[in-house]
């Protein structure tokens, strides 16, 4: 079950600008906040009640006590959970250095919760049985995509990617219904991503898409949709924490993949590793 807080951040991109406001009060200060009435909540956050319920409501709840009530059960038997402290100015390196780490764990841990099972079992199917598998990302999400195609490329699956989204547009407009379009965009909202995921749906091709927003269009046009969703700090480059969430969610469908074929993909494996050896000395 879902941490009330790890709820909190992995929703994060799908609440308004004032629901963040709460949610970043909430995140920030846990154990003030259980101490709060919610009309004192909601001067804290410069909102009214109704916003406040509004954000509750995200999280499936209909009751501002019962919310309170479990966050203070979960302050007292997740301690640890609590709390990811923004970067500020002065601080040191040293300081720096463990809230990075901080939020980075926090990120990934929620993962536990945010990923259903069944969308990871549902998506190694569709790489198993694709004819080929292509991906794709443009800026930084290339970077992910790119880490995708190296691994699965190395146990023998009929994999490729672009980077130019020319060449991607063309290749998309050949796919088939036997091929899988493995998709990385942050935002959902990329026109490069929408466009080659319009031209392969086109042409009967499967879409998994990884992105950090259930509601963009990309996840719309997706057969299975996986989510990196957090809640990237203030001073963090644009989806810092979500891409090390992206790169353990491919780990996560890599290995799912190569444990469905244990001994092929050992042996495949294997090849790759002699293959590159060559090329060192």
């Amino acid at each position: 079950m879902a941490s009330l807080l790890s709820d909190i951040r992995t929703k994060y991109n799908l609440l308004s600008k004032t629901q963040k406001t709460i949610a970043d009060y909430i995140l920030d200060n846990p154990d003030a906040t259980i101490l709060l009435s919610i009309t004192e909540l909601a001067n804290y956050c410069s909102t009214s009640e109704t916003t406040v319920m509004r954000f509750l409501k995200k999280l499936d709840y209909d009751s501002y006590q019962i919310f309170r009530v479990n966050l203070a059960k979960e302050l007292i038997d997740s301690p640890s959970e609590t709390i990811n402290e923004e970067i500020a100015e002065g601080d040191s390196t040293s300081d720096i250095k463990r809230k990075v780490i901080k939020h980075t764990n926090t990120a990934v841990s929620d993962l536990e919760y945010s990923i259903n099972q069944k969308d990871i079992d549902q998506c190694a199917e569709m790489i198993l049985n694709a004819r080929r598998v292509t991906f794709f990302g443009i800026g930084a999400s290339s970077a992910v995509a790119i880490d995708a195609l190296h691994k699965f490329g190395k146990i023998g699956l009929n994999v490729n990617g672009f980077q130019d989204s020319h060449l991607m547009n063309i290749h998309c407009s050949h796919m088939t219904s036997e091929d899988v379009l493995f998709v990385v965009s942050h935002t959902g909202e990329s026109v490069e991503v929408l466009n080659a995921a319009s031209l392969a749906k086109e042409n009967g091709a499967k879409i998994i898409s990884l992105t950090s927003f259930s509601n963009s269009s990309l996840a719309k046009k997706s057969d299975v949709f996986l989510s990196s969703s957090t809640n990237d700090k203030k001073y963090h480059s644009e989806a810092m924490a979500s891409r090390i969430v992206q790169l353990v969610i491919v780990d996560i469908l890599y290995l799912s993949v190569f444990m469905q074929n244990e001994a092929k993909f050992y042996k495949a494996l294997n090849q790759s590793r002699i293959a590159v050896s060559l090329n060192k000395t």
